[in-house]
């Protein structure tokens, strides 16, 4: 909604004019062993800055009171065990902060446990490429709108397109090559409107609200974790409160929604929430020709069984709905007229379904966990158009898809002595794709248009072996981590073998000083082509299975150097990475690798490829950042990056991530009286893109049929957009009641009104009346109209956030 300055200032101040100042908040919460799930007692828990602390008790649990409204960092220490900081806790006068903490164990001597656990810190198996990310990091962002996609593009190595979805391109990698789990249970997409056979999306999917932190891993990932290429998101949801029941609401600048949490018995609690948008009002009013809307929902139902077992249920799900606003058409004397009648002719109108269910069973040994993961998946995804679209008027384009995943994953962490540490496991699923497609579709091989009509069925069996060791030595200042994985399935003899798929990985950590450490990783990762590539039917046979599709193989390198202020929660590091990749799918048709496409609305895949495409993408990543600290908080940071993949003739050419450099500063202030102030530029160099086949693009038939131009695949990423730059702004006042709190916010995107340059796009003369026009010199064509596109809006929007 558009903020209006007057009737905001009168508001904050009648509010600041009713706040008592004297109230004080609290953090209550229990302090456990990560491996056996014990209460530790005597740990020490201290709120960063302030000098104020308690140790916990017998049963592990503390209390802290007397703090005053606001955000505070806790460390907790304690014998024989890692230091760990958890940072921001909101601290409110209506409802107790509860922060359940874990701690895990070091194998050292007793006398030097709290010293070298604060020292060393990195993660055993991917001491390189791996970012932790809060929640408040999320809904604080500015130009974010609480959108954890968004949150990343601060982060080193995270690209974007210049425009409004939110494509997740990291070193240079396809959209397509990151995978994201909630709690360890694996959604195949975190976004709106997704982009079947990639990730990306419009609007996330995720509510922030449910979030407890977010481990981002660019490189090096965990064997536990596979099909994967270029990232892995490890979601770990909130635990539902256990003393009491409360009710968040929020009006954003998309959606409303209300998320619930309490007890649902001495041992469990639930969590929930439902979200719908009202874009589809904004849109209609801003006379956009597409009107989106989108519903929804999510819990976690967490219950302790005993004090060796826990069972966590959780389930995502959404409803997502996409109409023309056809009443643009109306209006031959509007300015707008022209070019929405090109976009209501090109566009699709698109409906999706999806959900994620799981079950996570937890037992805790003496030395380790098992852990048992069962999950259903499902995607339905329709697209469609009318001819002139009018319902009454046959289907042009009629596409129905369904992709449904069954998987069980069970695996050890076993913590032994001297240093060592074991993960091993099992996975099995069972998949279900079906597809049916109708609709005309331009041949590049053949020069005509041809019919695209087939229906297919695929069920396909996968599973998995992986196994994880690493040891820590010198004092710990040495870490060393091995893994191995392998993958397989029944869709061809290619695949059937998961020898054939053998991914090993190994990571080397060495701390220089108590606080500068040399990190090294490398490792060979496979990823599965999309369920639309393998169901891809033609002449009633699944072609690509005949074209002996493989899995796509990806090597990867990454080094750096890393130092830590301790006292300051502030890190510095500098890495260079090295990705190679080989048997990727590439169009039969179009003689390119589809590791080009992804950042667009559609579905990706949906033909004959061949593995054979090849590519490479290296670069160099500088990240300086503070987590909150007396008040200050920030990320400065820069990478380098260059994104290749071959051509038909076998020549590397820029793939369309290859945006080479990118800078990104987001930081801000907590300033007296609950106020805070933030900001966020970015910099990025323009991405390449392939023009327009014009001839084949404007002979009538072709443009009767697809309503958009055709790309000259011969010249692929031979021209490059301009570089943009952009600054968001956020401001927010917080006030806290006795009953309840208010969290008010102003969010300015693109507040220099910079303009982000996209790629052009090509209409045809028209009437007018919105009808195309034959080129009276070229009989048989239309006359071609390249519509420069560039988007240079202010955004202004107001949020309201209200806890009960």
């Amino acid at each position: 909604m558009m903020p209006n300055k007057k009737s905001i200032l009168l508001f904050v101040m009648l509010l600041s004019s009713i706040v008592s100042l004297a109230q004080t908040g609290t953090i209550r919460g229990e302090v456990t062993n990560a491996i056996s799930n014990e209460a530790i007692p005597f740990a020490n828990v201290v709120v960063q800055s302030t000098g104020a602390g308690v140790s916990t008790d017998l049963d592990g649990k503390y209390e802290i009171t007397d703090l005053a409204p606001g955000v505070y960092n806790l460390i907790v220490t304690s014998v024989g065990f890692q230091r760990k900081t958890v940072f921001e806790i909101e601290v409110t006068i209506s409802r107790v902060a509860f922060v359940p903490i874990k701690l895990e164990e070091v194998t050292v001597e007793i006398e030097a446990a709290e010293v070298v656990a604060e020292q060393f810190s990195n993660r055993e198996e991917a001491p390189v490429s791996v970012r932790t990310i809060g929640v408040n990091e999320v809904k604080r962002n500015p130009g974010g709108n609480r959108d954890i996609s968004r949150a990343l593009r601060s982060l080193p190595g995270v690209a974007s397109t210049p425009s409004f979805r939110n494509d997740i391109i990291i070193r240079g990698g396809s959209p397509n090559e990151n995978r994201f789990y909630i709690d360890g249970i694996e959604i195949p997409n975190i976004n709106h409107f997704a982009t079947q056979g990639a990730s990306g999306g419009p609007v996330g999917l995720i509510n922030v609200d449910f979030i407890d932190n977010v481990e981002f891993y660019s490189g090096a990932f965990p064997a536990n974790r596979g099909n994967a290429l270029s990232s892995v998101l490890e979601f770990g949801f909130k635990e539902g409160r256990k003393d009491e029941y409360s009710l968040n609401a929020v009006v954003g600048s998309s959606d409303v929604g209300l998320t619930f949490e309490g007890p649902t018995g001495e041992n469990s609690s639930i969590i929930m929430s439902a979200r719908r948008s009202y874009l589809q009002f904004l849109f209609q009013a801003l006379r956009l020709p597409f009107l989106p809307t989108y519903n929804d929902f999510q819990f976690k139902w967490k219950t302790k069984l005993n004090d060796r077992n826990q069972l966590t249920v959780l389930g995502l799900g959404a409803i997502d709905q996409f109409a023309l606003n056809t009443s643009l058409a109306d209006d031959p004397e509007a300015d707008d007229f022209l070019e929405n009648t090109f976009l209501l002719d090109a566009l699709l109108v698109n409906t999706q379904w999806n959900y994620t269910n799981g079950v996570r069973l937890d037992h805790f040994g003496e030395k380790g966990l098992w852990t048992f993961v069962a999950s259903r998946n499902m995607l339905n995804n329709r697209a469609f158009k009318h001819e002139d679209n009018n319902e009454e008027l046959p289907l042009t384009f009629d596409y129905v898809s369904q992709e449904i995943e069954n998987k069980f994953r069970a695996e050890h962490k076993l913590y032994l002595d001297k240093g060592w540490k074991v993960n091993y496991g099992v996975a099995y699923e069972y998949a279900k794709y079906n597809n049916s497609s109708e609709f005309k579709q331009y041949s590049f091989e053949a020069d005509t248009l041809v019919d695209i009509n087939f229906s297919s069925a695929l069920d396909l069996h996968k599973y998995g072996a992986f196994g994880q060791v690493s040891k820590t030595m010198l004092d710990r200042r040495l870490v060393l981590s091995l893994g191995l994985r392998m993958d397989g399935n029944e869709f061809s003899e290619d695949m059937i073998n998961p020898l054939d798929q053998l991914s090993p990985r190994f990571s080397a950590s060495y701390f220089i000083t108590s606080n500068l450490s040399a990190n090294f990783n490398t490792g060979i990762y496979y990823q599965l082509p999309a369920y639309t590539v393998l169901g891809y039917v033609e002449n009633g046979q699944l072609v690509n299975k005949r074209n002996n599709v493989k899995y796509i193989r990806n090597k990867q390198v990454v080094a750096g150097l890393r130092y830590d202020f301790d006292q300051r929660n502030t890190v510095v590091s500098v890495e260079g990475f090295f990705k190679d990749y080989d048997n990727y799918p590439f169009s039969v048709d179009r003689q390119i690798s589809i590791a080009n496409l992804g950042a667009d609305f559609g579905v990706i895949g949906n033909e004959a490829v061949e593995s054979i495409g090849e590519g490479r993408a290296y670069g160099l990543e500088f990240l300086l950042q503070q987590k909150l600290f007396k008040g200050f908080y920030g990320i400065l940071a820069y990478t380098y990056v260059r994104s290749e993949f071959q051509d038909a003739n076998g020549k590397y050419i820029p793939s369309a991530w290859d945006s080479r450099n990118l800078v990104s500063f987001t930081g801000g202030k907590k300033l007296k009286k609950n106020w805070e102030v933030g900001g966020r530029f970015s910099f990025a160099g323009g991405l390449p893109y392939t023009p327009y086949d014009v001839d084949a693009s404007v002979f009538i038939p072709n443009w009767e049929a697809t309503s958009t131009g055709l790309f000259d695949f011969s010249a692929l990423n031979s021209l490059r957009l301009g570089s943009y730059t952009q600054l968001d702004i956020r401001v927010d006042k917080k006030w806290f009641f006795e009953k309840w709190s208010l969290n008010l916010f102003l969010d300015i995107q693109n507040a220099l009104a910079s303009e982000a340059p996209q790629t052009p796009r090509l209409d045809v003369v028209r009437d007018q009346m919105g009808n195309p026009i034959e080129n009276t010199e070229r009989p048989g064509f239309y006359s071609p109209n390249l519509l420069n596109q560039s988007s240079g809006n202010v955004l202004p929007s107001i949020g309201i956030i209200l806890e009960l």
